[in-house]
């Protein structure tokens, strides 16, 4: 079998001298590239190619000197390093063998980014919360769409419970081109929004809640029976997923928008 090197001077060879299309060889690079890290790791380097975002790292589970070392390796070759679930302890030991690394609290995200981040993409994200109690869900969502390049909007403690509250940022929800709504207790907060919004509506059930909410089960049910159209929904406390989706969406529309004037000029 042949080592990762060889196959990558085989495959340039290969497009020196004209036997594949660079074309070809990039989508063979997409899934070409891993690189072990002790023996815990394996960076996905190539990740960005095929799927629009750099891997990030989980957290939980894993030992402060297995984060570090990701991260340094990661750090490399990508310009953004991410790490969520990173607790202060944790963070506290990255801190004093990685420079540059940054912390969001509330989130439990650290990164390695360039300062200050500038959106890349346009397209507004809002990020919407039911009740204080969500806002690490929040901001996880939040910062995740930050770091990959989005310009996000916040809007917190806007819960059913006082649905005036709500209703006087309904410019908010109109300038947005992708919602992320969040809620515990029963989660209505989701399908409130999605029958205001012209828009995707990505909602995420949190945990937070009384004992008939069984740690974010109750919303979760509440989410995927919404009788609004238009909402789709990710699991409870993602809201890291919720961030990446949206993201998605985004740059599919972005995509799309970009060939539209190519498919008008061909049927022409």
């Amino acid at each position: 079998m042949m080592s990762q090197t060889e196959a990558l001077q085989s495959l340039l060879e290969a497009v020196a001298a004209g036997q594949i299309s660079s074309d070809i060889a990039l989508e063979k690079l997409k899934n070409f590239a891993f690189e072990p890290v002790g023996d815990f790791a394996k960076i996905d380097h190539h990740r960005s190619l095929r799927t629009g975002f750099p891997e990030v790292i989980w957290g939980l589970g894993k030992t402060p000197n297995q984060i570090a070392q990701i991260m340094e390796a990661m750090q490399r070759r990508n310009p953004l390093v991410m790490a969520t679930r990173i607790e202060p302890d944790v963070f506290a030991q990255l801190e004093a063998h990685i420079a540059g690394i940054h912390y969001y609290p509330t989130a439990r995200i650290c990164a390695i980014a360039p300062n200050p981040i500038q959106p890349k993409y346009p397209g507004i994200i809002s990020v919407i919360c039911a009740g204080t109690s969500d806002l690490p869900v929040a901001e996880e969502a939040a910062v995740t769409a930050e770091l990959c390049g989005f310009q996000v909007q916040r809007l917190w403690d806007v819960g059913v419970a006082g649905i005036h509250r709500l209703l006087s940022h309904r410019q908010m929800i109109a300038d947005a081109n992708v919602l992320i709504v969040i809620a515990g207790m029963e989660g209505a907060l989701p399908s409130v929004v999605a029958g205001l919004a012209d828009c995707p509506v990505i909602a995420v059930p949190t945990s937070v809640g009384y004992g008939a909410s069984f740690n974010g089960l109750a919303p979760l049910l509440t989410m995927l029976n919404s009788c609004a159209p238009g909402v789709g929904v990710v699991n409870i406390d993602n809201g890291f997923g919720a961030a990446i989706l949206a993201g998605q969406i985004l740059r599919t529309a972005n995509k799309l928008q970009s060939i539209l004037p190519q498919s008008l000029n061909s049927v022409d």
